[in-house]
Parts: C-alpha cells; structure tokens; sequence
C-alpha cells in the first residue's frame, strides 16, 4: 500500500480507518452481485441485477490496495476518481462516494449498470496482474449512486457562475448529457434539443428496464435540470430548428451527439417479409412507446419463435425481450463463435439462464414466408472460422453444402447501426467520412466548423455509453478552452 500521508495532495487519497495490507486486500474474494432467479425474471421486466449492500459494498472497497499509480484510471474515459470513491466506501461514506463520482462523471448510476468495467477500468485493476478476480469498481459505483438516490440527499455538483454564452446540444444520449453537465459546471447556458418525446437516447429507447429502469435515468437527468441544464424535446435540429436559427439565437456553440439510430440490414432475399425487423425498431417500440401492451397505438407482435441475427449488446437486450414477451423458442443466431461475441460477459450468461437458444457459427441466407408474406422460416448456413480479420477476431467463413432450416414467426435484425445522416446532410460544409460519421479532430472533438462540436456515436460509428460519455467530456474542455480564446 502506497504512504497515504506522503502522497495527501492526490485527488483520490482518502484517510482509512483500518490498516489492512496488500496481501490481506488481495486474498479477499470477489462479492458477488445478488440476481433476481432466471425463470421468474424472464416472464417479467424488473431489473436483473440486485445491487450490493452496505456490509457487501464495504467489504468489496477493502478489496482495493490503494495503488500508488492507480492503474484502473487509465481504463476510464470519464477519469473518474476511483480509488478515492472506492475508500470513501470502505469507511462508510457512501454520500462523499456519490459525489466524488459527479466531480466527473454525469451519469454514475448508468454507468454502473451498462458500462463494459471488464474491458475498462477493471481491466486495469492490479489484482488481474497477480491473476485474481478484479475490484468490483462497476458495482461499487452502482452502489452509491444508488444509495445516494435512494437516501433523497442528493448533490448537485457545483456549477460557476452564468457567463452569458448559450450552448446547443444535440442528443440527449449520453455524449450530450455528459458534455451538457460539464458545460453547465463552466457556467453555459446550456440547452439541449432532443428529436424524440422522452430525454435519455439510447439509454431510453435502447436499453431495456430489466438492465437500466428508466426511473434511474430520469434521476440523473433531474440533477442535470437542477445544474440548469434545459431540455428540448419533439425539436429535431436540422429540420424543426436549423443551425443558421440557433446563431439568430445567439448560441455560441454547438455539439452534436446525435447517435447511430439508422439501422443496418442484410439485404438477403426475403428480408422485407411482415415480422423481420431491426433492433432499433423493435426496442424502441418496446422501451418507449409500450408496444408490448396490445392497446398500444403501434403495439410490436409478440412472437413465439424469435430469432435475433447478431451477437452484440442490442442483440442480448433484443432477445431477452422477446423471452420476456412470450417467446418459447428464443435464439441468438450469430455468424461466429462465442469467443467473437461483441456482447458483455453478464449479458451473455444472463441470457443462457434465460433459456436462450445459441445458434453459433450459422449465418441467415434467406427468410421464407407464407401467402400473406409473413415471416415463416429462415434458411441459416453453417460457418467455420478462418484467420482473423481487421478487428482482429476470426473471420466466418461458408461451409459449402451445408444448410438449415428453421421455423420462425419473427426476425429482429441487429448486425449494427449507422450515424443518423440528418444533421451532416443538413449543414452545408460540415466534413463527414464515407461512412456518414462525422469527422472531427480527435483530441479536440472539434469540426471543420469551428463553432460544432461533436461525439459519440455520430462520430464513432457504433460505441459503448461510456466512450460516449467521454466523448462529450472531451468536446466541453474543448470547447469552453476555444471559447476563452475566441474573445
């Protein structure tokens, strides 16, 4: 353990109460977080993961040996504190853990339950290197933010005072709730315009209740309302409001987070068949406009053979709502192996429990459909693996002569998204990729049009929440920085 009182001016050091040491640390497994039982779960849309408890959240921070250099900083992309939240745990001090976690990240509580820890920060955690189970940083900030929420003593960080200066964003996903907070902290007056009829993006029409409940993401968009952050919703920049209206306004500034939500298909013979549709369509009806309920204006099918083609988050969180709709014969069909599945860990394992069916190693060719051209079958063709392609995993490769076909009354199609095309085709001169992303200078997120700004998915192409949420941390520093040398 490093010397607390030599190294007092570290932002994250926190004076501790016991004096256990590194191997003592070490040697301490791994707390477990408690689940909701897999068959109940799946017939119902509470939230899986449980949560710690106090005495397990405390005893989880005692895990942690206070590195000198913490190394599991460097895997995040919001550079939370972790260590000091960690202890401030460890000695009982959940409140001062919950704002530690705001001096730099907005959405604690999200980011807890969604972001991928075990390819990030935990990542990075020095207990991998001595070939043990990781601290359980994901939890541990799952948990006080959740104890903050739950005990009604909430902060709001700290904001300066009002500079003048007007800020647009546009997405209220996470790039721009994340640059939205840090904007407002710099004393901007910050609104933010969002297309559809609720704020949060993909975290709302994205992610299912049973993995991230709306009414978490609704709080920390409260603390954001109580920084001075407005919101805008039913306004879609670039056809409701242009950029030309925004500076008659007087917005000094722009940054757009406006997401991948423009789905990618096969196009495989029989694709447009009634009951095939893709992942954005199928969760967004589901999430956000209550098309499970059959009195819905647009209520979804429910099928009872699904098949979800990919292997990705969304397409956990598409299947798993299908189980959770009624499905008997749920199905991941994924052209790779296991091995090669972009999705989390815990999603994958949460959906075996679920009793979802993994059809691996198969790739869909063709769907077949009745007289009425609904959706009846999908002819799938084996694959084997061949040398690894530019992502580095293996690529799939046919198996000549070798088919199958299965018996399907729904199709949910998630091999990936594209960037949302409105706002580059809608302000003439801004630089965009061959991909349709938007092309910024990548230290700065800044544009060819010095006054935009932009992040996440727009410019990504496809990312995790938390690379979002740095994004648009990196384009407010950015930013801000520009606007005190443009005067």
């Amino acid at each position: 353990m490093s010397n607390i009182s030599e190294e007092r001016e570290l932002p994250w050091r926190v004076e501790l109460r016991t004096a256990m040491k590194p191997k003592e640390r070490t040697s301490l497994p791994r707390v477990k977080m408690p689940e909701l039982d897999a068959e109940f779960r799946s017939h119902n849309n509470e939230e899986v993961n449980l949560g710690l408890t106090s005495q397990m959240a405390m005893l989880e921070a005692q895990r942690c040996i206070d590195c000198a250099n913490p190394t599991c900083m460097q895997g995040c992309p919001v550079s939370i504190y972790i260590p000091k939240f960690i202890k401030q745990i460890e000695v009982g001090d959940f409140l001062g853990a919950a704002k530690t976690l705001k001096e730099t990240s907005a959405l604690p509580a999200v980011c807890g339950r969604v972001c991928p820890q075990e390819k990030q920060c935990e990542a990075q955690c020095i207990h991998v290197k001595m070939k043990k189970e990781p601290v359980a940083i994901g939890h541990l900030e799952r948990f006080a933010a959740d104890f903050e929420r739950e005990s009604g003593n909430i902060s709001v960080p700290e904001v300066a005072e009002p500079n003048g200066k007007k800020i647009a964003v546009v997405g209220s996903g996470p790039a721009g709730l994340s640059f939205a907070g840090d904007m407002a902290k710099f004393g901007y007056d910050v609104t933010v315009f969002e297309a559809l009829h609720e704020i949060g993006g993909v975290l709302k029409y994205g992610i299912p209740e049973f993995r991230l409940p709306n009414s978490v993401v609704d709080v920390e968009i409260d603390n954001l309302r109580a920084m001075g952050v407005k919101f805008i919703t039913n306004c879609i920049v670039g056809k409701t409001i242009t950029l030309d209206d925004l500076r008659d306004e007087g917005y000094n500034g722009m940054f757009v987070g406006s997401g991948a939500g423009l789905p990618r298909f096969m196009s495989i013979k029989g694709e447009n068949l009634v009951g095939i549709m893709s992942s954005n369509e199928y969760l967004t009806r589901v999430n956000l406009m209550d098309a499970a309920n059959p009195n819905a204006d647009t209520p979804v099918y429910k099928g009872k053979h699904v098949a979800v083609i990919g292997g990705g988050n969304t397409a956990m969180d598409s299947v798993r709502t299908a189980r959770r709709l009624g499905a008997t014969r749920a199905m991941i069909v994924y052209r790779r192996s296991e091995e090669e599945m972009p999705a989390r860990i815990e999603e994958v394992k949460h959906a075996k429990e679920e009793g979802i069916e993994f059809m691996n190693l198969r790739n869909p060719i063709e769907f077949v459909g009745d007289e009425n051209g609904r959706v009846t079958h999908m002819v799938l063709q084996e694959m084997e693996l061949g040398m690894p392609d530019a992502s580095g995993r293996r690529s799939p490769i046919e198996i000549p002569g070798r088919t199958e076909t299965i018996e399907v009354d729904e199709v949910i199609i998630s091999v990936g998204v594209s960037p949302n095309p409105l706002i580059p085709q809608s302000i003439e001169g801004l630089k965009v990729s061959k991909w349709g992303t938007i092309e910024v200078n990548n230290d700065t997120m800044q544009t060819d049009i010095p006054m935009i700004f932009a992040g996440g998915d727009i410019v990504r192409g496809g990312a995790t929440v938390i690379l979002a949420m740095g994004d648009g941390r990196k384009a407010a520093a950015s930013m801000h920085e520009w606007l005190l040398n443009k005067q």
